[in-house]
């Protein structure tokens, strides 16, 4: 009988050979994991127990042209979770009854928010050291959660500041993917619109990071030193050409009597804003935190339309203001001279089958271009307007800047409407629309819309003889080192009219105001000479909206103002007197001297 039984001699060798293949396969799994992952799982460990924390600089600050704070910060509490670290049975429930939120917010906040499973999701800002108290005492309760300090935008509420500094709030998912903000984080503050958006960069400085070392539960150690922290960069300071005195005083004139509309103040030398109003205004505080929704249902469903910046983006029919486009297009292309007389008015003008009535029932008889603007004569521009027909003025009033941008500094600018015929075959196609169109153009009617920045740099031109500066709110950039940058005034462009032209259109500005049947004789003064023009804009969702647009000292301008009450009657009893004060106020505080600008010609 043969024997299977294997020797013993045999057994132990195939022993030792199965236990030195164990041995290999252990100390090669020690090596590959302890040499060549250590690395790999040295980060791991080092993400479990280090937490990364942002350091957010300081915001620059944003002053006025005295250098008066228009934008400062405060110090306030912004509570995270740290996705890695939280408890999903426990976190989310404890969290939301501190912070009366409803946890699916709390949720959605954190998806939002997310950039890391270790770095911390901001889940609300601007809390008070009372729900801070809680943490520190009580932070095992709240596994994942930690708190930082940051500054919040703090802003005076009664400026209405919001047209042109705007306001912070956190980075969307959409800006997020925008090559601009591709180093922002979820959740950082970004400007959202005016100077804090334009200039977002400067004003923000550079994000630091510092290192923090945790338990397996989150509770913090202290700051890890394997690691140096990243400092943070401050923000620049900014500096606008925004005089705050004037802007409150404004906003205290218009606020206290009308409900709508807007004012607009420049230097007409350099293109300096020196004050942008815009009413009804809102807090632009409210955006420092997470809006409420009942909050931002109500801002949206107001039918004064708050959010609207009616400045740059508010589009209105200009009325007579605009009278000054046409006059000097009609005298610029060689239809009339300063001096000819048209028909005269009597109350209106027949052209085809419809009556253009003049806002003067009685008439005003013959006259020319002086007495035509002084009085606001309808029926004179009517004859201007039919001389030229709606393709050369809108070609004038286009080189005026009307139907186009004027590239101030901030975003949201419209472009209003400057009708030609090819706009109104578009809007009724070719043959279907009348030549008599033109009349309303010619007064500032019709489908020709501007916006209040535009005939406020349309009036820059006016006082600065034909020369445009481009608007602007930046004045001056000092940043953390001491230096500064100043903004340069740069030439928008020309209005399109001669010395000649633009001396007559100034002299007839002048007699709106000081001339004996001026539409604005009532806001005339001793001290300084000046010229603007009132108007009175036809509204079909309700009263007529006034207009004045002027400026002075007539003969050295140094203000330019332009307002726009809404639904509040004729520009003569509403705007005009504004302007007045407005135009007075700051003259008087630049130590204007008696009859200083008393130049040009009572007729």
């Amino acid at each position: 009988m043969t024997s299977y039984l294997i020797s013993k001699e045999t057994r132990v060798a195939i022993g030792l050979s199965v236990l030195g293949l164990a041995l290999m396969i252990i100390i090669g799994a020690l090596a590959y994991y302890q040499v060549l992952r250590h690395e790999s799982f040295a980060k791991m460990s080092d993400k479990n127990r280090i937490r990364i924390q942002p350091i957010i600089p300081k915001r620059g600050l944003i002053y006025d042209r005295h250098m008066e704070v228009i934008a400062d910060n405060t110090l306030s509490f912004t509570v995270s979770i740290v996705p890695f670290e939280r408890d999903p049975g426990v976190t989310v429930p404890m969290l939301a009854e501190l912070l009366n939120m409803d946890s699916v917010a709390i949720e959605k906040r954190m998806r939002t928010n997310f950039v890391s499973r270790y770095i911390p999701a901001p889940i609300k800002r601007g809390l008070d050291i009372d729900v801070i108290s809680i943490l520190e005492e009580r932070g095992h309760d709240y596994p994942g959660v930690s708190y930082s300090v940051e500054s919040v935008r703090r802003y005076d509420s009664n400026l209405s500041v919001e047209s042109f500094v705007g306001y912070l709030g956190e980075i969307s998912t959409e800006e997020i993917e925008l090559p601009q903000y591709d180093d922002y984080q979820r959740g950082s503050l970004i400007g959202k619109n005016g100077i804090e958006k334009t200039y977002d960069r400067i004003l923000r400085g550079v994000v630091g990071d510092e290192y923090i070392e945790v338990t397996a539960r989150g509770q913090i150690v202290g700051p890890y030193r394997g690691k140096k922290p990243k400092a943070a960069v401050p923000g620049s300071d900014i500096v606008l050409t925004i005089d705050k005195d004037l802007q409150r005083f404004i906003v205290e004139k218009f606020d206290s009597v009308h409900c709508c509309g807007s004012v607009v103040a420049m230097d007409p030398r350099n293109g300096e804003i020196l004050a942008l109003a815009s009413f009804p205004y809102f807090d632009p505080n409210i955006f420092s935190g997470v809006i409420p929704p009942e909050t931002w249902e109500e801002i949206v469903a107001d039918t004064n339309h708050p959010l609207l910046n009616r400045p740059l983006a508010g589009l209105f029919p200009p009325a007579s203001t605009v009278k000054p486009v046409t006059a000097g297009a009609a005298l610029e292309a060689g239809y009339v001279s300063d001096e000819y007389l048209l028909k005269p008015c009597t109350g209106g003008m027949q052209f085809g089958n419809r009556y253009f009535r003049c806002w003067e029932a009685a008439g005003h008889g013959r006259t020319n271009v002086y007495g035509a603007i002084e009085v606001s004569c309808d029926v004179y521009f009517y004859q201007l307007g039919q001389m030229m027909g709606v393709d050369s003025w809108s070609k004038y009033a286009r080189e005026c800047g009307f139907g186009q941008k004027t590239g101030v500094d901030i975003p949201g600018e419209a472009t209003g409407i400057v009708p030609s015929s090819d706009y109104y075959n578009d809007l009724y196609g070719p043959r279907n629309w009348s030549p008599y169109l033109v009349l309303n153009l010619s007064i500032g009617q019709g489908e020709f819309s501007i916006t209040p920045l535009q005939l406020a740099q349309f009036y820059c031109g006016l006082a600065n003889r034909g020369k445009v500066m481009k608007p602007h709110l930046l004045r001056e950039i000092i940043k953390t080192n001491g230096e500064t940058e100043m903004t340069e005034p740069a030439l928008s462009f020309r209005l399109p009219f001669s010395k000649e032209v633009l001396q007559t259109l100034h002299r007839a500005l002048e007699l709106v105001v000081h001339g004996k049947d001026g539409t604005a004789r009532a806001i005339a003064r001793r001290e300084y000479r000046t010229a603007g023009k009132t108007g009175t804009a036809q509204n079909p969702h309700g009263d007529e909206h006034s207009w004045f647009a002027g400026y002075a000292p007539a003969a050295e301008p140094r203000i330019v103002v332009v307002v726009l009450a809404e639904n509040a009657g004729h520009g003569s009893e509403v705007a005009a007197p504004l302007a007045g004060r407005i135009i007075h106020y700051y003259l008087s505080r630049q130590g204007v001297p008696l009859a200083a600008g008393g130049g040009g010609e009572q007729r």
